[in-house]
């Protein structure tokens, strides 16, 4: 680049002046350096030098290489999931960091990060990390994720994504396709899937208060606060608590959602409903939604969706599907089954960011009447005025409650392009399929009971051994279970001791009351001896505890 007359080389610093990250003299003890306007201007160059365009576009290619090269051989060098650091030695190290003294250049700054993050960081991609709906990621959507970042379209107007915003829509267009919904579907991408719950019971609240205000001559001028008391929404006991966090959210407060009991499977009873629904619609209670779930976060249950179609259609409530988690069933080559019915719903979550190997984040929310977005529309003469939808000009922000919103379309774009649908569900068809040997597993070990049937890709159990005796309290020929009270004790603490050691990670819940242990199995190269060293490790960790104990109770006593 050629250098004007006065300038200095990008980089080079004139003698006597600041680098940047140095501290200026006088700035030690807390007094204003004195400064003239040639070192301000020196630093702004300095700082441009950082500023992706065509000029530093050699710079940004060989900064962001170093940084892939760190996660990788990090990844390469990662034994387990997990170092088991503790959270107070880590904050001290992050808050030892002086960030008003930067380290010049992209390695030193990478070479601290590694300490500070890479080293402790929890790896989704490890076969022994069995926790959360935390799945290892494709490259392709990786590759996105670069591209995406790198170029910043924000997702709000066209004149700010144009291409982009053609990708998203035809993407929502495909994902309403496998949903079975039709040409009048429509939806918007959002940043996961209490989002994605959020907007749709925005628009299921605002559709009922529209027709509270229709039906009834009083409440037309009624302000919105007045018109929420008698709104309920009605879902499964096992469902998200995103759905009570949505009705807070919402002004219903968290009691306007009635828990609907499951059946054994655990998935929602119609029959439940069908009371739950009467009982609220006698009492002068207006049902503005069902929420069904397909795939619960602990026991992967989908629930009777054409069963509750009826019910939501005979009470004229809107029917939300949380597909979060069973959305991967969409493309499923075996399992696709299970989820049918999607078609009958009036909005449906899907989450990429679990079931289709992608990064966080990527979610969506969908609407079969892609008209009712119109709930949380709103017009900003600077951004998104009126006359551009009567022009139809695709600003996505009138079908968002997000305004700047990442490109996160891209990845799962690049994703189906490169690899294909059907490559997709195949990696999810493999981690429900080691959930279910997984699950034969441990249903035969008399070490550990299971909760319930594996469905998807979860598997809720604990630990509780026979410890003496000979068919008593249901244990069978082999002798009696290890006592509640010591289970509910003891599992948690088997998780927590696996967790700090590093050497696997996994998930807890509760039951009934009582405390287990849960497998949420998403990586289609874990195998079953994998799970079984995990396994075999929770017993150890779990015996271990177990007999320290004893010893201790013996020398108490």
């Amino acid at each position: 680049m050629e250098v004007r007359p006065g300038e200095v080389e990008p980089g080079e610093v004139e003698p006597g002046e600041v680098e940047p990250g140095e501290v200026e003299p006088g700035a030690e003890d807390g007094t204003a350096p004195e400064k003239d306007f040639g070192s301000s201007v020196e630093l702004a160059l300095v700082a441009t030098n950082q500023l992706f365009n065509a000029r530093n576009s050699p710079s940004y290619v060989a900064q962001v290489l170093q940084g892939v090269n760190a996660v990788a051989t990090k990844v390469q060098r990662t034994a387990r999931p997990f170092t088991g650091v503790g959270h107070a030695g880590l904050k001290a190290k992050v808050d030892a960091v002086d960030l008003s003294r930067p380290l010049r250049d992209t390695a030193a700054a990478l070479e601290e990060l590694d300490e500070l993050y890479l080293k402790d960081a929890i790896y989704f991609h490890d076969s022994r990390y069995a926790a959360h709906l935390n799945c290892p990621v494709v490259i392709p959507a990786l590759v996105g994720e670069a591209v995406l970042s790198a170029v910043n379209s924000s997702m709000d107007t066209w004149d700010q994504s144009a291409g982009a915003t053609m990708i998203e829509r035809r993407l929502i267009d495909w994902t309403a396709g496998r949903l079975g919904f039709g040409n009048d579907a429509d939806g918007v991408f959002t940043s996961g899937g209490s989002q994605s719950n959020f907007q749709a019971l925005l628009i299921a609240r605002n559709h009922a208060v529209a027709k509270l205000r229709a039906a009834t001559p009083d409440a037309g001028e009624a302000r919105l606060p007045q018109l929420l008391d008698r709104l309920r929404v009605f879902t499964s006991q096992d469902s998200h608590f995103s759905i009570q966090k949505s009705a807070s959210m919402l002004g219903l407060g968290f009691d306007a959602v009635i828990a609907v009991p499951t059946a054994a499977d655990h998935r929602m009873d119609p029959a439940a409903l069908a009371a739950a629904l009467a009982e609220a619609h006698d009492a002068g209670l207006v049902p503005m939604a069902v929420v069904a779930t397909a795939g619960t976060t602990d026991f992967g249950a989908v629930d009777p969706l054409a069963e509750l179609a009826a019910l939501a259609r005979a009470y004229d409530s809107w029917l939300h599907v949380d597909a979060a988690y069973g959305g991967g069933l969409l493309v499923s080559n075996r399992y696709r089954h299970l989820i049918d019915g999607t078609h009958l719903a009036d909005s449906v979550t899907v989450d990429f960011h679990k079931t289709y190997f992608q990064p966080v984040s990527s979610s969506a929310v969908l609407l079969r009447n892609g008209a009712m977005l119109r709930h949380v529309t709103y017009y900003a003469d600077y951004l998104n005025p009126e006359s551009a939808a009567k022009a139809q000009v695709p600003n996505q922000v009138d079908k968002s409650i997000q305004t700047t919103r990442r490109f996160d379309a891209l990845k799962l774009w690049l994703t189906l392009r490169t690899m294909g649908s059907e490559a997709i569900g195949a990696l999810f068809d493999e981690a429900i399929e080691l959930a279910r040997r997984v699950g034969e597993l441990l249903g035969e070990d008399p070490d550990f009971e299971l909760a319930a049937e594996p469905q998807l890709s979860t598997i809720v159990f604990r630990y509780r051994p026979v410890v003496e005796g000979a068919g008593v309290d249901g244990a069978g020929e082999h002798g009696r279970r290890l006592d509640e009270t010591t289970a509910d004790r003891l599992n948690p603490a088997i998780r927590a001791a696996v967790f700090a050691s590093g050497e696997a990670v996994i998930a807890g819940t509760k039951v009934d009351g009582h405390h287990y242990l849960k497998f949420t199995l998403l990586n289609a190269e874990a195998s079953r001896n994998d799970i079984r060293e995990i396994i075999e490790l929770l017993r150890r960790t779990g015996a271990g505890l177990l007999s320290n104990e004893s010893t201790s109770k013996d020398n108490a006593a």
